[in-house]
């Protein structure tokens, strides 16, 4: 046997060096591995394959294992054809698991990949109805639909936009409104973008973020417009350009319009819009010329009606005006001169000229009888205007202006008058002040006490206005050449350059001083954001004024979208001084969008914030906490129920957000995972119908993102769901109470799963499926059921039930309920007081053939208003009651059976002083009618 061996291993070790020498054999290559499958428990085909093939020389041989287990290809449950592994009428039980390929032959061994074997159900939706969605027409409406229990969870694929915008014509003004549908799973993030330019400032996206709307669209906001969609599986594109085009519209046009005789006319007619609009002239209503209209030398024969008209594709439109042209000699008549001018020594003065004339005038003046000509100190315009300067008291006089034209000639005069000059005396200085404190600018003028002299106060050019300002302004000195001004509670606004101008009708003087406010810095300018990562971004920004007292330190804030509050922001460093420019921001939320604004400080106060920056997202990272309130159990037979309570949108710290559920039996050590991707969702329900009830589990739960995935939270312990209960109620016993009701009793079941019991009750007429259900708690043993119907065979049973459903029903109890109680109200005849006591009497009530036999008659006597009294009963048709010592009380009457209490009547009576006995006796018929008449 020995030497047999030695010759085998040695024929072996051979054979294997041969194949080897000559180069033909090589160790197990795969050419197909086992992948991740998933077997519908529903599926008719009771088969399930999992693929393995490798390729070597000599030919390998296979085995499996499943869970590190080898798996017995002798059993008939497995077979083989190849590598390949099929498994017969798979079972979730045995068969679910990690998968091994292990392909050998005599150059080695290879082990493929791990492949999981998952068995894959979804349930029905559940039958409640869903509730109805009301809608205004024109509004958009969104339907949820939750999915019904399911595993896995939907096949995922890359984003694919199927619904793309076009290129887009738009007039200006109108709505433009854009979509981008994009299918995938998950559900693919839409963003949009615009070619190299921001979007526009009226745009609008849907929160689905399918469709963008433009609003009062502007020639500005065309361009080319950019969808992207995008999931973690991939992501897709479209683009297409928005052309603003417009109608015709005014720039200029043409106005009435009157020319001197000879003159040149360019007359502007401008329009805009898109296409640019064509320009065309008719004159009295024939076509004219287009374009620019331009007429030199004009003549009589050029007056007329003339219309501009602007065209382009869109529209048409008109402007309409008359061309006058004149001709006359100069004529002062509608513009004469003035007969006296008034003039300040050293100053200067025009001494206007304007008659009509066409063509225009030829000017010439004299003063007395001297002729005028230009000269350092006179000046005549072309207009005709008359111009001195550095006036002396020797310019007054009387001044004459002559005008001419080829059609005649005319003359006006008027008188020079000179006054004292208005000058600055005592001039406003500098002030220097700190916010909250008062100023006062002096300004004293010297002029000519003939004229009125006004001061008019002025910042940096602004005129002040007194009346309206005067919580700060007002005028200090009521003296009429002191124009002095105080400044109360001055403010950083109120800094600036302050000029006092004293003023006459004919001149005035000016004098300016600066005011100087010390106060809190003023905003700091241009904030950006830079490098943006997870929990930290770096601001920059530029110094405000430091309103004349040195930044100290700047505070940083920042808002997001959890609350409308600025916060200060966590800093580094800390302390930020100030003449830092530049600082970072930490301690931030990952994938949280943020504003932030910045605030300088010095000595005196606390400055206004800068203007918020423009909204940023931080970086994505993985989760860092954990669900919490992680627990379970209960639920349907045969699953395992587990809870958590989801983490907040600021603790997601990324997209594709969803959590990861772990659960294995107490004691075990493989952990089963599975993925829930809907964010919102704190309930995982796992199937398994060889789950056995009431078993002892031990779940955690972590976040996960497209960064990574958080920590664990604690293990809780969970128990599976129980089985229904199995023992019938025993001992139902149902009792007639009336027309409507019965009471139900039954003994306890004695199984400890058992939450409580339901009571099933359905007429002989109705379908077991439409039984009215009672439920009550399992300390219950008996229940009274109400508003049933009269006369009427009923079928009761009893069942207990726990969360995984109800127990098997005792067997049914048949019942008929009793006849309805007398309809008839019972009619009270009298009602008579005899000293302490009332007496009151009524008829018999006959019930009717399907109604139950009068067995006596209840009477309430309660205080009126109140609800509870006395309650007495009798078989008689009357009764006695005290007389009410005070206020007044109400008598119910009704008929009483074994169906129940009939109809009520009812009277009001009351403790007043009686009357006598004679004048009684005649009112009882009344007092019996009233009585009656009120109940």
């Amino acid at each position: 046997m020995k030497m047999w061996f030695l010759i085998s291993h040695l024929v072996t070790v051979c054979f294997i060096f041969c194949l080897a020498e000559d180069g033909k054999g090589y160790g197990p290559v795969f050419e197909e591995q086992p992948i991740y499958t998933i077997y519908p428990e529903e599926s008719t085909d009771g088969q399930v394959s999992m693929n393995c093939r490798a390729r070597a020389i000599p030919f390998p041989t296979y085995k499996w294992k499943l869970n590190d287990w080898d798996i017995d290809l002798t059993k008939d449950r497995y077979s083989m054809v190849g590598g390949r592994l099929l498994i017969n009428n798979p079972e979730k039980s045995k068969d679910a698991g990690k998968y091994v390929c292990i392909a050998s032959n005599i150059f080695g061994t290879v082990r493929s990949a791990e492949a999981t074997l998952s068995f894959g159900y979804l349930d029905t939706f559940p039958p409640e109805e869903r509730y109805e969605v009301k809608v205004r027409e024109g509004v958009g409406a969104v339907l949820l639909c939750q999915p019904p229990y399911h595993y896995p969870g939907s096949k995922v694929y890359p984003a694919d936009i199927k619904v793309k915008f076009k290129d887009t014509f738009a007039l200006l003004g109108q709505n433009v409104t854009l979509e981008c549908f994009a299918l995938g799973n998950p559900v693919p993030e839409i963003r949009w973008n615009k070619s190299l330019e921001p979007m526009p400032s009226t745009a609008e996206i849907s929160m689905s973020g399918a469709v963008l709307k433009i609003l009062n669209i502007q020639f500005e906001d065309e361009g080319i417009y950019e969808c992207e969609a995008e999931n973690y599986k991939g992501k897709d594109k479209h683009q297409a350009r928005v052309y603003v085009q417009a109608y015709p519209e005014w720039v200029e046009h043409i106005n009435d319009t009157e020319r001197d005789i000879g003159s040149d006319l360019d007359w502007p007619c401008v329009a805009t819009g898109k296409p640019t609009p064509g320009i065309r002239w008719l004159k009295n209503g024939v076509s004219f010329r287009r374009g620019e209209l331009r007429i030199q030398s004009l003549t009589v024969e050029d007056a007329g009606m003339y219309q501009c008209i602007a065209e382009n594709k869109h529209g048409i439109i008109y402007a309409n005006a008359e061309l006058k042209v004149v001709a006359s000699p100069p004529n002062f008549e509608l513009n004469p001169m003035k007969k006296k001018f008034l003039a300040a020594k050293g100053g200067r003065v025009i001494i206007e000229c304007k008659p009509k004339a066409a063509p225009k005038a030829k000017f010439s003046w004299s003063k007395g009888t001297e002729l005028l000509v230009n000269g350092s100190r006179i000046s005549i315009w072309d207009d005709g205007s008359l111009e001195i300067v550095n006036i002396t008291n020797l310019d007054q006089g009387s001044y004459t202006c002559f005008a001419e034209n080829n059609r005649g000639k005319a003359n006006s005069t008027g008188t020079l008058e000179i006054t004292e000059a208005t000058k600055i005396t005592l001039a406003p200085t500098n002030v220097d002040v700190t916010v909250g404190e008062n100023a006062t600018m002096q300004c004293i003028a010297s002029y000519d006490t003939t004229l009125d002299l006004t001061f008019i106060w002025s910042l940096n050019g602004y005129m002040i206005d007194f009346e309206k300002e005067h919580d700060h302004y007002e005028r200090s000195v009521m003296i009429k050449n002191n124009g002095e001004m105080l400044i109360k509670n001055v403010q950083l606004q109120h800094a600036g350059r302050y000029t006092c101008t004293a003023q006459t009708i004919v001149d005035n003087s000016s004098a300016s001083a600066d005011l100087v406010v010390r106060g809190p810095p003023g905003p700091p300018g241009g904030l950006r954001i830079e490098e943006i990562k997870d929990t930290s971004v770096t601001l920059t920004w530029s110094r405000g004024t430091d309103n004349h007292s040195p930044i100290s330190k700047y505070t940083i804030q920042s808002k997001t979208f959890l609350s409308e509050e600025w916060k200060d922001a966590k800093t580094d460093p800390p302390n930020i001084e100030g003449n830092m420019e530049t600082a970072k921001v930490i301690d931030l939320i990952p994938w949280m969008e943020y504003e932030f604004r910045i605030i300088a400080m010095n000595t005196l106060g606390t400055g206004e914030p800068s203007m918020p920056s423009q909204r940023i997202r931080t970086e994505g990272a993985a989760p860092n906490v954990a669900p919490s309130d992680v627990g379970g159990g209960g639920g349907s037979n045969r699953e395992l129920t587990i809870t958590w309570m989801p983490l907040s949108r600021e603790y997601h710290f990324g997209k594709n957000f969803g959590y990861i559920v772990a659960f294995k039996p107490f004691g075990e050590k493989e952990w089963r995972r599975v993925t829930v991707t809907n964010p919102d969702i704190g309930r995982y329900v796992h199937k398994d119908d060889s789950l056995p009830p009431s078993t002892k589990f031990q779940v955690k739960v972590k976040a996960f993102n497209n960064k990574g995935d958080g920590p664990f939270s604690l293990v809780a312990i969970i128990y599976s769901a129980q089985d229904a209960p199995s023992e019938k109620p025993r001992n139902v016993n149902v009792k007639i109470l009336s027309s409507s009701e019965i009471s139900v009793s039954w003994e306890h079941v004695f199984e400890q799963s058992v939450e409580g019991y339901q009571i099933r009750y359905w007429t002989v007429h109705d379908k077991e499926a439409a039984a009215q259900r009672v439920l009550v708690s399992n300390q219950d043993y008996s229940t009274k059921l109400e508003n049933l119907k009269p006369s009427t065979r009923y079928h009761v049973d009893v069942s207990a039930y726990n969360s995984a459903g109800y127990g098997p029903p005792s067997a049914a109890v048949d019942i008929i309920t009793r006849k309805a109680p007398p309809s008839q109200r019972p009619r009270i005849i009298s009602t008579v007081r005899s000293g302490s006591r009332y007496i009151i009497t009524w008829d018999h009530v006959t019930p009717m053939s399907n109604e139950s036999a009068v067995q006596g008659y209840k009477v309430l006597y309660r205080p009126d208003g109140q609800h509870e009294g006395t309650l007495y009963s009798t078989g008689t048709h009357s009764i006695e009651l005290p007389v009410p010592r005070d206020g007044e009380y109400i008598v119910e009457v009704r008929a009483h059976s074994e169906g129940g209490d009939g109809e009520v009547a009812q009277i009001k009576i009351s403790g007043a002083a009686g009357v006598s006995p004679g004048l009684l006796g005649l009112l009882l018929p009344a007092i019996g009618v009233l009585a009656y008449l009120e109940f």
